[in-house]
Order: structure tokens, then C-alpha cells, then sequence
């Protein structure tokens, strides 16, 4: 790598097929690649969308794709089955179960669809091994319950997406061996106890994501955010583990593809339902 050459780190989420983003697909991918966003995982939120949201990681080399019903709709879509997940699993370039979980903060009148949804999600990571991909918000204990019982019941992989609970729910999914997403949110000024969290973590559990076009880090937040971003959380995510960027970008990589295997095999069968 020369001097001006940036790592390579992966976005492991982000939302290309959403309105903002219409159209602009190829620029995004390419304004990814210069600054070092080599690869991306775009999601999927609600499984009528999954055939746009395929397309757009057909069309796009180094882009991947996750399905699922994303908690705070659980009670407007058809409830999944696992039979529904296990099939989407299939395609090469599909690679994780989700964005499932729970959601109390806008819809926790919805909580107990929501928590059905989430253990049909992990039942089809379960069946597949592919990761679970999980957005909590304000369900700290209802979700580290649950987790922990199906963990109990049968292995799985996770990913707490753009981790900005509690040390509780870091703590229970740490010693169930899950991973932790640092979004923008670790970079904003007063985040400093989300990122005293994060350096109690192990570093080989940690990920990058934006949620783009949601959460722009510092210099961008307000902003539309894209899987470019990625380099300035990087950047913090270096700082609070003391290590040199390039390190850290090497170790985030290393994380991925031990949890995201088949992204690393770039797409292959090998693993699938």
C-alpha cells in the first residue's frame, strides 16, 4: 500500500436501493473504491423490496446483499417464514439473515410481532450459517433474553448493527461470541461512552458500517450518508483502539470475512442452504 493509497475496509451495511440513492448506484460504488470501500453489504428491509435490492448487487462487483423484515415493520408486512429465507439464501452474492430485531423506541406496540419475526430470522440463520444481522433499539433486556435462549437452543452468527446500546447488550453478545458494527454514531462528539464500549470489546469483533444514507460520520453529519463514509469511522474506530489506521482497517477486514464467509469467497455457494 503506498502512502496514498487508502486501506481496504468493507461497509457491511448500508441501504443502496433507498430513494436516496436512486439512479446513483454506479457513482456510489465508485466514490466507494477511492476511498478504500473496496466492498459493501446492502440491505434489504422488507422482502417485497428483495428483488431490487438483488439487482442492485447483481450489477455491481464487490456489492452483497442480506434480506429480512426490519423490526419496525414487522406489523405492515407479511411475516416471514423460514422456508422464505432459507430459499433467498441461495444466491451466490445473498450473505446474511436480516436486518431483524427489536425496535421499542417508535413501535413498541408491535413488540410481540417483532420478537416472533426475530425467531423465525434466527431459526433461517441457524439453518443457512449465514449471519444474523440485528438492529435493537431501547429492547436492551427483551433482546439479550432472547438471544441468549435461541443461542441455548442452537448455535448461530450475529451482528449487533450500528451498536449504539447499552454495555449490557454489548457484554451478552460479546460472550455469545457475536460481533459489534461501529457506525457513524461512534464518531459523533458526544458519543464518548458508546466508544468506551467499544474499547472494552475484543478487536477481532468489531465491523465497519455506514447505514448509509442514515448516521453521516463527522465532517458529513446532517448530510446524505454512502458507503465512502466508512473511512472517516474507520478512522475513529483506529483511535479508540490505539491502533494505526491501517491496522485497524486490516483487522475490521479479517473480522468480516470470518463472519461474512461467503461474502469472502466472493459469492460462492459453498455454505448455502
Amino acid at each position: 500500500m503506498t502512502l496514498s493509497t487508502p486501506p481496504r475496509i468493507t461497509d457491511s451495511h448500508c441501504h443502496l436501493d433507498f430513494p436516496d440513492f436512486e439512479g446513483q448506484q454506479a457513482e456510489i460504488v465508485e466514490r466507494a473504491r477511492a476511498a478504500g470501500v473496496h466492498r459493501m453489504v446492502t440491505i434489504c428491509t422488507r422482502l417485497r423490496n428483495e428483488p431490487r435490492v438483488r439487482a442492485i448487487a447483481e450489477a455491481h462487483e464487490g456489492v452483497f446483499y442480506a434480506a429480512g423484515t426490519h423490526p419496525m415493520s414487522a406489523a405492515e408486512e407479511p411475516l416471514a417464514t423460514v422456508e422464505d429465507l432459507v430459499a433467498l439464501a441461495r444466491h451466490p452474492k445473498f450473505v446474511g439473515i436480516g436486518e431483524t430485531g427489536l425496535d421499542y423506541h417508535y413501535t413498541a406496540e408491535s413488540a410481540e410481532v417483532q420478537k416472533t419475526s426475530l425467531r423465525i430470522h434466527i431459526a433461517a440463520a441457524r439453518e443457512t450459517g449465514l449471519p444474523l444481522i440485528i438492529h435493537a433499539r431501547d429492547a436492551d433486556e427483551d433482546m439479550a433474553r432472547i438471544l441468549d435462549e435461541e443461542h441455548r437452543a442452537g448455535a448461530y452468527s450475529c451482528v449487533m448493527h450500528c451498536f449504539s446500546s447499552g454495555a449490557g447488550l454489548a457484554r451478552a453478545a460479546l460472550d455469545l461470541g457475536f460481533y459489534l458494527s461501529m457506525s457513524g454514531i461512534a464518531a459523533f462528539p458526544k458519543s464518548q461512552e458508546l466508544r468506551d464500549i467499544f474499547a472494552a470489546a475484543p478487536v477481532d469483533r468489531i465491523l465497519l458500517e455506514t447505514d448509509a444514507p442514515y448516521l453521516a460520520p463527522p465532517p458529513h453529519r446532517g448530510k446524505r450518508n454512502e458507503p465512502a463514509y466508512t473511512a472517516h469511522t474507520a478512522k475513529v474506530g483506529a483511535e479508540v483502539f490505539g491502533l494505526s489506521l491501517a491496522d485497524f482497517a486490516a483487522q475490521t477486514e479479517r473480522n468480516f470475512e470470518r463472519l461474512f464467509a461467503k461474502a469472502a469467497r466472493g459469492g460462492s455457494l459453498a455454505g448455502a442452504a
